[in-house]
């Protein structure tokens, strides 16, 4: 596998701190999140850093590779052309399952998959798909996760080594994910470290989070804690890395935090060569023992480029099975996650609690972004946020966060909510802007909400 391009130290791109971002002293790169760009209308800020040679990467979030479907077409040709409006060297996707498809339910974050054989060879025919319909190179992230899956086959290490050698993708190591994993699922970072071929890296991530009650909550809300920078060194006496980016996505510092925490990262970057036969052969470019070397992906993998696992494993015949199996065991735990169903056997019942939590709270705070409107058609954030978690316990998510806002509106005007007839015909009006169609009669509401009751 020939080496990556050198991409310097970034910073993750976001709107409220691009002004910040053009002015931070000595920034090599940007990351964005894909969804959230237009390749027709790129914001002016990203425009003036691609025009001073600053490089810029799509990072998605919503392919969901390690889902038992098929890649969505139209997700990877979105992602392709976001690629190619921006003239990156690579994009960027997650090992990890986003939604399911019988029953329809949408996650709205990244979940774990299971490190068996079957997950394995479904995300690599997955994986392949999408590097045939990608302009660039593809690169994979290790998640963040609270949970376990029960009858693991594959350690972390040995699961993203064999990835590589099948498929030649890519990885994207985040150094905050594995610190997250090493509390919550008790897996030691330096063995994942030891176990995968450097040689396929990337580039790095890394995050701040926060501990609270024996979880870690992998925020990208908080400063980089030391332990995280402590992993990117031990990453960095291994490699030297090809890049490495800042992850700040919420509760932004200051201008001079940010440049601070980047001189930090910087200065663990450049302590000194990486040293032993794993450095030195990844630099080089050639074979380490624990993962053969694989031709490099330039423009979508050809068939003959990629080593096929033999004689069927990975093949579409062979994996029906698989995907049957897969699609059946996510179903149950997305299930249980988003719509309260009895937690599959084998879960930490406790740890599966805590992240349906946190779901509906990302649900509740991403659509009050969207729809910042809301808390003031509703008596105010508590209030907005009271009426949200009631509805999300009973309506999974199953078309995205811009739907579920229109959805909770309608829920609740059904409902003949809010009570006072004032913010109901207000929340009327905004519901009827933006859904195009008039809202449901009376008789239609009660008719409804009586159904409600019934089920």
């Amino acid at each position: 596998m020939k080496p990556m391009a050198h991409l310097g130290v970034g910073i993750g791109w976001r709107p409220e701190i691009a002004d910040a971002v053009e002015r931070l002293p000595g920034l090599d790169w940007v990351e964005v999140v894909a969804e959230n760009i237009c390749p027709g209308h790129l914001p002016e800020a990203l425009l003036r850093l691609r025009e001073r040679g600053t490089s810029v990467v799509p990072h998605g979030v919503s392919l969901g590779l390690g889902g038992a479907d098929r890649p969505d077409p139209a997700k990877l040709a979105a992602l392709g052309e976001r690629a190619v409006a921006l003239g990156a060297p690579l994009v960027t996707e997650h090992i990890a399952f986003v939604r399911t498809s019988s029953p329809v339910l949408e996650a709205g974050h990244l979940l774990p998959v299971p490190r068996t054989r079957d997950a394995l060879d479904v995300l690599c025919e997955n994986v392949r798909i999408a590097q045939d319909a990608l302009p660039v190179p593809l690169a994979l992230e290790n998640i963040a996760a609270l949970f376990s899956w029960p009858g693991e086959e594959l350690t972390e290490g040995q699961f993203l080594t064999e990835l590589v050698e099948r498929t030649g993708v890519r990885l994207l190591i985040d150094v905050a994910n594995l610190h997250t994993n090493r509390v919550n699922r008790g897996e030691d970072p330096a063995a994942v470290l030891d176990a995968i071929p450097l040689e396929a890296l990337a580039y790095v991530h890394v995050a701040g989070g926060v501990e609270r009650g024996g979880v870690w909550h992998d925020t990208h809300a908080h400063p980089v804690p030391p332990v995280v920078l402590d992993l990117l060194a031990a990453l960095r006496s291994r490699v030297d890395p090809p890049g490495v980016l800042l992850e700040r996505d919420d509760d932004f510092p200051p201008e001079a935090e940010l440049a601070g925490e980047l001189e930090a990262i910087r200065a663990v970057v450049t302590a000194g060569p990486a040293t032993g036969v794993r450095a030195e052969r990844a630099r080089e470019g050639t074979a380490v023992p624990e993962a053969a070397a694989e031709p490099e992906t330039v423009s979508g993998a050809e068939p003959e480029d990629v080593p096929e696992a033999a004689a069927g494993p990975g093949s579409t015949v062979a994996t029906e099975p698989a995907r049957t199996r897969v699609a059946l065991g996510q179903a149950a735990l997305l299930s249980a996650l988003v719509a309260g169903t009895p937690v599959p056997e084998g879960f930490d019942r406790g740890r599966i609690r805590v992240q349906a939590r946190a779901l509906a709270a990302k649900r509740a705070d991403v659509v009050v972004r969207l729809a910042p409107e809301l808390p003031g058609l509703l008596g105010g954030r508590d209030a907005y946020r009271e009426a949200f978690l009631a509805y999300a316990k009973g309506r999974p998510m199953t078309a995205g966060y811009r739907r579920d806002a229109l959805d909770f509106a309608e829920h609740l005007l059904i409902r003949d909510l809010p009570a006072d007839p004032a913010a109901r015909r207000r929340l009327t009006a905004w519901w009827r802007e933006r859904a195009g169609v008039r809202p449901p009669r009376r008789v239609v509401r009660w008719a409804r909400a009586l159904a409600g009751r019934a089920a």
